[in-house]
């Protein structure tokens, strides 16, 4: 079944859809028929802005994971040969501190709807039994309707179009390399050697592979963002641009920097 197809998120595509269609009416007489590229920059500019709490509560958890990992690296290091005391421990920690290992992924999970709904906007065909009339529009001289490689394929892309699919695209892979420099956590180096460490205990998450993986999420967008309409396209350039000065801001306001180690908990 079509992920689109669901009812929330028919509803929040129409709500999305009603908010970009008045914003480039409103623009209009300033941007002329730039109005739906630059609705959809300031549709996604607005989501975010909505969804910083969710951004200020990852980096709680981050945080929280930092001030406790030594605590928990203690009680793996009592407790290492009884793990259902070491568990019994872990709880009364997190339960102590009013913490949880899973902090910060449920408003992450919460949000997910919200952005895929958003990004559907651009790119399903229909919307309300009508045509999506956002994809009928240009910016700068591009189809927001078409992606890259269609318009390649299809022998319709021009010089302005693909100059400006190949602008954004740069854009995305800047910020994606700022993002794995500035603020992809450093994990230090396990206490075990490789071969013998220990799997976290239950409770404790092992968010390792999860720090690698996101470390190269930013640049898969480049390639999505080669594929997808245009439109789709803006999206994800305003939303990892804005993503990465959101994180740099709350980062320095909680005291996070990239320097500073998250020590391993195995």
């Amino acid at each position: 079944m079509n992920f689109y197809d669901f009812a929330p998120i028919r509803a929040l595509i129409t709500a999305a859809n009603w908010l970009v269609t008045t914003l480039g009416d409103l623009i209009t007489p300033l941007a002329g028929v730039n109005s739906a590229g630059i609705a959809v920059i300031l549709l996604t500019l607005i989501v975010r802005t909505l969804l910083i709490p969710v951004g200020r509560s990852q980096v709680r958890a981050t945080v929280t994971r930092q001030r406790l990992a030594p605590k928990i690296a203690a009680l793996q290091a009592k407790h290492r040969d009884d793990k259902e005391t070491l568990q019994r421990e872990l709880v009364q920690l997190y339960a102590d501190e009013k913490a949880s290992p899973m902090a910060g992924c449920l408003p992450v999970l919460l949000q997910a709807p919200v952005l895929m709904a958003v990004y559907g906007l651009f790119i399903v065909p229909t919307i309300g039994g009508a045509p999506n009339a956002l994809l009928t529009h240009t910016f700068l001289g591009a189809p927001l309707g078409q992606g890259l490689i269609t318009e390649i394929q299809g022998g319709t892309a021009t010089a302005a179009s693909i100059a400006l699919h190949l602008a954004i695209m740069v854009v995305i892979a800047v910020v994606a390399q700022a993002t794995r420099t500035l603020l992809t956590p450093v994990p230090s180096a396990p206490s075990q050697p490789a071969s013998g460490a220990a799997s976290p205990p239950a409770g404790v998450p092992d968010l390792s592979s999860m720090t690698r993986m996101l470390g190269f999420l930013p640049f898969m967008t480049v390639v999505i963002a080669a594929f997808v309409p245009l439109a789709a396209a803006l999206y994800l350039m305003t939303t990892t641009s804005w993503t990465f000065c959101e994180r740099m801001v709350l980062n320095k306001r909680y005291g996070i920097h990239r320097g500073q180690v998250i020590p391993a908990t195995d």
